[in-house]
């Protein structure tokens, strides 16, 4: 099989714009890299700070979703994460649980905007799409669109297919989005290695919970081409990224306190 014949870049609508990148060194914490990112969507909507993506490789942790703490084996799976070595916790957006740890990317993107509900749906198109096209061009056979049995199910995930076995897919990306007042941040993880504890951690919980789900369906970058690290992929991110906007890049330790 080979990648995807569709490789352009999905175009961004409006007015050219700039964007600061800020690398984090290392996770804040589970509880405290999810925090920071609300407080940052806070001084973004309000103009203290300007359109943004912010690059970190996280602590392990599981994200519930909303819905997950009404199950009556939401205190069994918070536990069975904990054994496993990973921080339960409940994200403010909506969906089920997904899980993370230093092997993969998270990016958060922010920015101002005087009429954010109204793009959120054509903002995970986009954004699903331009990371797509981030996987394509390192080499992974990616595509937007939710496969049978996923994990956290979405419409916008990023899935890959195996290059021997094309029947074999994996979820690679999940995305999820904060609206308020005045700006948005829109967050995605990309498993990029070491999957097997995200998967025996998403088992261990999805069972307390009661929810069905295919194991086969979670992966990582490198289970389908193995020389790619989350070192190659954030350089493919930001190229891609650099066709949607100029990109600057500023001192994360600014952003604290």
């Amino acid at each position: 099989m080979t990648i995807r014949e569709h490789n352009k870049m999905p175009e961004a609508a409006g007015a050219a714009r700039t964007l600061t990148i800020f690398r984090q060194g290392h996770s804040l914490g589970a509880a405290a890299d999810l925090d920071l990112a609300l407080e940052l969507l806070g001084k973004v909507k309000t103009g203290v700070l300007g359109p943004m993506l912010r690059f970190y490789r996280p602590a392990p942790t599981v994200a519930f979703g909303q819905r997950d703490t009404h199950l009556p084996g939401f205190d069994a799976a918070a536990r069975a994460c904990r054994g496993l070595g990973f921080e339960p916790l409940v994200r403010k957006a909506g969906g089920r649980a997904a899980a993370y740890h230093e092997g993969t990317l998270v990016i958060d993107h922010l920015e101002p905007d005087t009429d954010a509900i109204a793009g959120a749906k054509g903002r995970f198109s986009l954004f699903g799409e331009l990371l797509a096209h981030a996987l394509r061009t390192a080499g992974v056979d990616a595509a937007v669109g939710e496969i049978p049995g996923e994990y956290c199910p979405g419409e916008f995930s990023v899935h890959g297919q195996d290059p021997e076995f094309p029947q074999h897919q994996l979820k690679l990306i999940g995305t999820a989005q904060r609206v308020v007042a005045g700006g948005w941040l829109f967050s995605s993880v990309i498993v990029v290695e070491n999957s097997a504890p995200i998967r025996a951690v998403l088992e261990a919980s999805y069972a307390a919970l009661g929810l069905g789900w295919d194991p086969a369906t979670a992966g990582a970058v490198n289970d389908l081409v193995p020389h790619l690290d989350v070192d190659a992929i954030e350089a493919a991110v930001i190229d891609t990224y650099a066709r949607y906007a100029a990109l600057d890049y500023g001192d994360f330790s600014s952003l604290l306190g």
